[in-house]
């Protein structure tokens, strides 16, 4: 049975999807009910927030994103980002937007999905907001962390002929996106009423893309390591935008290797069968959430065989530029050609066939 949410009211709503969230670390010290909740910082160390907002038809589609992994997605980019910090996430509100074709069930799907990620991450649910919407679903996370004083990693702390490095590997979660678009347009235009999507053997990219996971443990092994990066972000818009993010705020330039660049074989697999240049897609395509940083040349013992860590170039002066080197040893003009939230083009990897130097470097 679905029940309307004008059965509930705002309060009732909210009560209903936040009485399953207990309260976990010391710093939470009032939770949801109140006018605001109360954080106190422990010991020596500083406050990190961060916040993303969620549309429906711009960052995700309904049809084929269950609410429960929207709701675990939305809550672990947030966590994503306090990691990139070297934090950790300890809190986060949630506010939603919603339309009258969402049932209170639909909500409560959402807020399972949030629930689990608090859990797997040991995030508390403090506070938030509900509204009604005439856009569909809307949502907004706020999280905050924290990190010792003085060892929060920036993106402009990159110096010249530290190691470039990333996390797991790049461009599953965009072609985890194209499958699933491709068996919702078949879906769609299918006179089958009994139509069911083929997602055999490509489980990994539907994960990476539906079900997301923050590098909590790359930031665990390295802190194990005694490796403090000097710069560091999730891969959230494309490696080659964030490339370029550091680049631009250390004032340094960069060189990284085609063939050092990390890449599943579901995510080749499925780049050849759509006919999109797999280079391509790992640079352009995003919601990796792996994290890329750099260390010290001194550190190079450390990391270069750390579980889950790949070295895939290294920094350079700024006057050399950013450039992607390819396994002829060209190189190609790297350049931002990533997620925009507000462009109307379509992703490079689906409009390209070859990585030219206009084309897959940012």
């Amino acid at each position: 049975m679905s029940t309307e949410i004008s059965t509930l009211g705002e309060f009732g709503l909210i009560d209903r999807l936040t009485r399953e969230f207990p309260l976990v670390n010391k710093s939470s010290v009032l939770g949801v009910g109140d006018d605001a909740a109360i954080i106190a910082p422990e010991g020596d160390r500083e406050i990190l927030v961060t916040t993303d907002l969620l549309l429906e038809g711009i960052h995700f589609d309904v049809r084929y994103v269950p609410l429960m992994h929207l709701g675990y997605k939305a809550a672990v980019v947030n966590f994503s980002d306090i990691y990139a910090m070297n934090g950790t996430p300890r809190q986060i509100t949630v506010s939603i937007g919603v339309s009258s074709r969402f049932t209170v069930e639909n909500i409560d799907a959402v807020y399972a999905g949030i629930k689990l990620a608090c859990e797997a991450y040991g995030v508390d649910l403090v506070g938030g907001d509900t509204s009604a919407s005439v856009t569909g679903l809307v949502i907004s996370v706020t999280c905050l962390g924290d990190v010792e004083k003085g060892k929060a990693v920036r993106r402009s702390g990159a110096k010249e002929t530290d190691l470039i490095c990333v996390s797991g590997d790049l461009g599953a979660a965009y072609m985890g996106l194209q499958l699933l678009e491709r068996e919702n347009h078949v879906a769609a235009s299918s006179k089958d009423p009994d139509f069911q999507p083929n997602f055999a053997g490509k489980e990994y990219i539907l994960q990476r893309q539906l079900r997301p996971e923050a590098r909590k443990d790359i930031v665990e092994r390295l802190r194990a390591a005694g490796v403090t990066p000097t710069s560091m972000m999730d891969v959230s818009d494309g490696l080659s935008s964030e490339l370029l993010h550091i680049c631009k705020a250390s004032g340094v330039g960069c060189r990284v290797y085609e063939d050092r660049i990390p890449i599943d074989y579901q995510t080749a697999l499925m780049a050849e069968e759509l006919n999109m240049n797999l280079v391509t897609a790992a640079m352009n395509g995003g919601e990796d959430y792996e994290l890329l940083f750099t260390v010290p040349l001194t550190d190079k013992e450390k990391v270069e065989h750390m579980e889950g860590v790949r070295m895939i170039g290294y920094v350079t002066p700024a006057s050399l530029g950013a450039a992607l080197v390819s396994r002829d040893g060209n190189e190609l003009a790297i350049r931002a050609q990533g997620w925009n939230a507000f462009s109307s083009e379509e992703a490079p990897a689906e409009r390209e066939e070859n990585p030219t130097e206009s084309e897959n470097s940012k």
